[in-house]
């Protein structure tokens, strides 16, 4: 307990998920937590349970498609608590029936999610920075992808949009780092948000246990605690890194678990 102890923290994306997963233990560890969400209704039930724990936290409403909604959410946090210490750019979006191969996909869905999963990362660090800099410091988690480093037959966008994720991380914590401004990108493989769950078939959940290394896929929570870390100041000499939470599905020779299966083991 205790970990973020005072800290304020912006969760974007929060009503669920890794979001909320990320809210609810910034919040356990002392933080005074803002959820946003374009689910305002869903936010708010986030931060009335965190509260019903004994915790601090409120919510707002936030369209992470335009640059006002994310400086009133920065602003919002700041008149509310104070400060902002810790700023969780978690919002991403994906649609599989128009982000195709590069031939086929649809342009506007293109310049939608490059500004919802990349423009937003640039807009919540532009209007959060100087906050930041007037408390002597801050951290910056941005949520990237593990399709930033894999290619995939479809989500062309989304893939080039979190590989914009992880790279503009270095950017931030190379420019602002003299400001003991510290920016990481989380990049997790699958993970069984509700939205998977509710989505993905078992026979394709099992294909991806079938590659990781470890016999599971990831929870939201394996996501938050490292936030927890990111947010704290046990990484405070970790900035401009992508931590890939994945469970080791990424890691080794494709070929491993066929070849296994192929000599019995």
């Amino acid at each position: 307990m205790g970990r973020v102890e005072n800290k304020v923290a912006l969760v974007t994306g929060g009503a669920s998920g890794i979001g909320l997963a990320s809210a609810q233990l910034l919040a356990q560890e002392g933080a005074k937590v803002v959820v946003a969400d374009f689910n305002l209704e869903g936010a708010e039930k986030v931060a009335a349970d965190i509260k019903a724990q004994g915790f601090e936290a409120t919510a707002v409403f936030l369209n992470a498609g335009e640059e006002e909604s994310i400086k009133e959410a920065v602003e919002f946090t700041v008149a509310t608590y104070g400060q902002i210490n810790v700023l969780y750019n978690n919002v991403g979006i994906t649609n599989v029936r128009k982000d195709l191969d590069v031939v086929n996909i649809d342009l506007d869905e293109w310049d939608k999610v490059m500004d919802v999963n990349l423009k937003s990362v640039l807009l919540g660090a532009r209007f959060a920075i100087p906050h930041m800099q007037k408390v002597g410091g801050g951290s910056i988690i941005n949520t990237a992808s593990m399709a930033a480093f894999a290619s995939d037959s479809i989500r062309s966008a989304y893939g080039a949009s979190k590989a914009g994720v992880a790279h503009l991380t270095k950017y931030i914590a190379t420019q602002y780092g003299k400001d003991h401004i510290r920016c990481n990108a989380i990049a997790p493989g699958l993970i069984m948000t509700p939205a998977a769950k509710n989505n993905l078939p078992q026979a394709m959940l099992d294909i991806f246990t079938k590659y990781n290394a470890l016999p599971y896929n990831g929870e939201a929570e394996d996501i938050g605690y490292a936030v927890v870390y990111l947010a704290s100041d046990e990484s405070k000499f970790m900035t401009g890194q992508t931590l890939q939470i994945e469970g080791g599905h990424y890691m080794a020779n494709p070929t491993i678990a066929d070849l296994n299966a192929l000599a019995g083991k």
